[in-house]
């Protein structure tokens, strides 16, 4: 599947730098099939130049800001965020986490000595269109592609098998294996059919996870004075799942949770209630969410390792960017050879 850079977006983008001194070109031909970057720019201005790993990104909201910060810090310090619109909020945060940025409204922070530009505020004319989204990026569809990346060879299964694995109705499986070679993400190989690209698949759905199913998902936020008990939590007595911080935190011991993520029934959001009845806050410490998937985590107590990476990069905290990019590794080894 090639990537191909978003032309409007970077020559509106490209327009505003312009009014600033600052030419701007898109560099074709040192963007090569399949790569990691949307583009590369070769970035001048009066008394020097640099080229530029390009993410573009339409829509960036803060459910967005922890998957596109993991994106742009594995490409290096040369890497720029490229987007439709930055709000002055999500503009400092790119600025505190030191991610270079430029918009089409002309917010930008370029920071290459001796060249320094920060602007925010600015508000885009008119937006650009939206790119249009597959349906298996929506909702029904983003439970089937976890199903079948947290579940190598799930792809070769019968339809009928994949439906359950994922919670969904036998049709959603039939369009959204029938969309995904389209888009490159399935092939045969060897006579079985198998995920393909699953870095860049893993990258889209953990996006589209946060912009799309996360916030449908959630049944409550709660407010504790304090969230240390929860590693004496009886998960099994409550029939929840552990998710997120604090399921990082039992893995691999890189971050100690603030907030604590938990998943399960609405039966058993209504059991917790009674054991922890804490007050509701929607900028609580405790979020509880609908359990959505129909197999068994290993081990059994935690959420599956695919879901905990895209709850941390899904805060847009920085510590918890830390610990996803711990785990991104053994996430993707399971679809090697």
């Amino acid at each position: 599947m090639v990537q191909t850079p978003d032309h409007a977006l970077l020559a509106a983008a490209a327009q505003q730098l312009a009014r600033l001194g600052i030419a701007v070109a898109v560099d074709d031909a040192a963007t090569p099939i399949d790569s990691d970057q949307d583009a590369r720019l070769h970035v001048r201005w009066h008394g020097g130049e640099t080229y530029y790993q390009v993410e573009t990104k339409r829509g960036l909201r803060p459910a967005l800001l922890g998957a596109v910060a993991h994106q742009l810090r594995r490409r290096g310090p040369d890497a720029l965020l490229v987007a439709d619109h930055v709000s002055p909020p999500l503009a400092e945060r790119l600025r505190e986490l030191g991610l270079q940025f430029i918009d089409t409204a002309g917010n930008a922070f370029l920071t290459h000595p001796p060249l320094l530009v920060w602007v925010k505020g600015e508000r885009p004319a008119q937006a650009l269109a939206a790119p249009a989204v597959g349906r298996a990026f929506q909702a029904s569809g983003l439970r089937v592609l976890f199903a079948l990346l947290t579940l190598p060879g799930l792809a070769h299964e019968p339809y009928r098998v994949i439906a359950e694995q994922a919670g969904v109705a036998h049709g959603t499986v039939g369009w959204v294996m029938t969309e995904l070679p389209q888009l490159g993400f399935l092939g045969a190989i060897g006579g079985r059919r198998r995920v393909l690209q699953p870095e860049r698949l893993l990258r889209q759905w953990v996006e589209a996870y946060a912009r799309t199913l996360r916030p449908k998902l959630l049944l409550k936020t709660l407010r504790a004075p304090t969230i240390a008990w929860w590693r004496a939590l009886d998960l099994h007595d409550c029939a929840l799942v552990l998710g997120g911080e604090a399921a990082a935190a039992r893995l691999h011991r890189t971050i100690e949770p603030e907030v604590l993520t938990l998943y399960g029934a609405k039966a058993d959001l209504r059991r917790f209630m009674v054991q922890h009845p804490l007050p509701e806050d929607p900028r609580g410490n405790v979020e509880i969410l609908e359990q959505f998937w129909h197999f068994a985590p290993d081990p059994p107590e935690l959420a599956p390792r695919l879901l905990i990476y895209a709850d941390l990069l899904a805060t847009g905290d920085a510590r918890c960017l830390e610990a996803a990019q711990a785990m991104e590794g053994e996430i993707l080894d399971r679809f090697a050879g």
